[in-house]
C-alpha cells in the first residue's frame, strides 16, 4: 500500500442510476437515460487519458430525482441537472479537463468558493 497516492482521484464523478417503480411521481434517473450518460462519461475519461486521475462511476439515489439525470463532481461539489448523453462531452472538456463548470447544466448557481478555485486536470 505504500505506493498508493491519496486521494486517489483529482475528480470523482457520480452519475445517479437510481430506479423507482413505474409511475412514481418523483421519477428516476435510470428511466431518463442515466445508463447512456454513465457509458459516455466512462468512454471519454478513458479516451482522453484522464484515468486514473478522474473516475466516473454510478451512484445510488442522489435525492434529486425530479432533476435527473443527476451528476455530481467532487471535490468541488458541482451538481448537474437533466444531463443527457449529448451533454457529457461538454462536461468532460470544460469541467473535468479545463476546470470550468458548465453553468447551463448546474443545479445550483455558481458560487465563487467553488468555480474560482477549480484547477484543470493535472493541476496545470
Amino acid at each position: 500500500m505504500a505506493n498508493i497516492k491519496y486521494p486517489p482521484y483529482e475528480r470523482h464523478v457520480f452519475i445517479c442510476l437510481n430506479e423507482r417503480p413505474a409511475g412514481n411521481p418523483r421519477g428516476d434517473c435510470k428511466s431518463k437515460g442515466a445508463e447512456k450518460v454513465l457509458e459516455r462519461f466512462k468512454k471519454l475519461v478513458d479516451e482522453k487519458g484522464l484515468k486514473p486521475r478522474i473516475r466516473a462511476q454510478k451512484s445510488g439515489c442522489l435525492d434529486t430525482c425530479e432533476l435527473g439525470v443527476s451528476v455530481v463532481v467532487y471535490p468541488e461539489a458541482v451538481w448537474y441537472a437533466k444531463v443527457t448523453e449529448a451533454d457529457v462531452d461538454e462536461i468532460v472538456e470544460s469541467h473535468l479537463m479545463r476546470g470550468v463548470p458548465v453553468e447551463r447544466l448546474r443545479m445550483h448557481p455558481s458560487i465563487p468558493r467553488d468555480s474560482s478555485k477549480i484547477l484543470p486536470a493535472g493541476g496545470a
